[in-house]
């Protein structure tokens, strides 16, 4: 006996699902997968984080590379990163190879603060940084920063320290990783108030080379007057050509077209006081 088969007609529901679904519905599951993207990738970040400072916790850190701290800090942050740099060359190589890697996942929204002295802007690895970088805002304390270590401050809820020089065979000096609250809550209240005093990267003169800053005011001071070249020269007792090429290097630097806007931009940096 052949069995029959009952061919059932399609339902309404069956008919509605593969109707195209409304812009809002589409929008409201777009928004729930980002929405558990970003929590998952929160939660691998986290748990990145802490299997590394379980790997570092039997050793002492100061033993562990300092790229592979830094790279793991930096990759595991989710909201901001604040940097301390006074001119350890080896922490500043670490600190912007990282930086300058493409941000992944969360990392794409981090907040990036570099704070550092002048002495580190001579390696050329912070400008560098600028330059490939925009989000990585960067400020340059000229009084340097004596109340600070040279730090890296992550999310508000982890900082990494180096006190002390590195030392040929001794190591980095002393290192710590810091997750005590009130202490992090310190130190980040220390940056923002030296970050406050500092100079955007843009606006800081780069007056270096051959030139001391005594001499800087005094070439700035014979534009402002108007000085000639040949009186400006001699008072400043060298060559008219080398007068001429100094003032060359100074207007280079302060980004001048003119002798005048030189000295406009000169008064602007604190280079030269203002006349009331």
């Amino acid at each position: 006996m052949v069995g029959l088969v009952r061919v059932s007609e399609p339902s309404p529901r069956s008919t509605e699902s593969t109707e195209t679904p409304s812009s809002g519905a589409i929008d409201y599951v777009e928004h729930a997968l980002l929405a558990a993207r970003d929590l998952i990738e929160s939660t691998v970040t986290r748990h990145r984080r802490e299997l590394a400072q379980d790997s570092w916790a039997g050793t002492a850190l100061g033993k562990v590379p300092l790229a592979e701290v830094v790279d793991t800090l930096v990759d595991c942050a989710e909201r901001t990163v604040s940097v301390v740099l006074s001119g350890n060359e080896e922490q500043t190589r670490a600190v912007c190879a990282a930086l300058a890697r493409p941000a992944r996942g969360a990392r794409r929204a981090v907040v990036v603060r570099l704070l550092c002295e002048e002495p580190v802007l001579a390696s050329g690895a912070v400008r560098a940084l600028a330059r490939t970088d925009p989000r990585c805002e960067i400020r340059v304390c000229d009084g340097g920063l004596p109340a600070l270590p040279e730090a890296l401050l992550i999310d508000g809820e982890v900082v990494y320290l180096r006190r002390g020089p590195s030392e040929p065979g001794r190591g980095p000096g002393q290192t710590s990783l810091v997750e005590d609250p009130a202490t992090v809550r310190a130190l980040e209240m220390m940056f923002a108030g030296t970050w406050g005093n500092a100079v955007a990267l843009a606006d800081h003169p780069r007056l270096g080379g051959r030139l001391c800053p005594d001499s800087v005011r005094r070439i700035l001071e014979c534009l402002r007057t108007g000085h000639t070249d040949e009186v400006a020269a001699r008072q400043m007792q060298v060559s008219l050509r080398t007068y001429r090429r100094y003032v060359a290097e100074i207007m280079r630097e302060l980004g001048a077209n003119s002798r005048f806007q030189a000295g406009v931009r000169a008064v602007e940096l604190g280079l030269l006081p203002s006349r009331h």
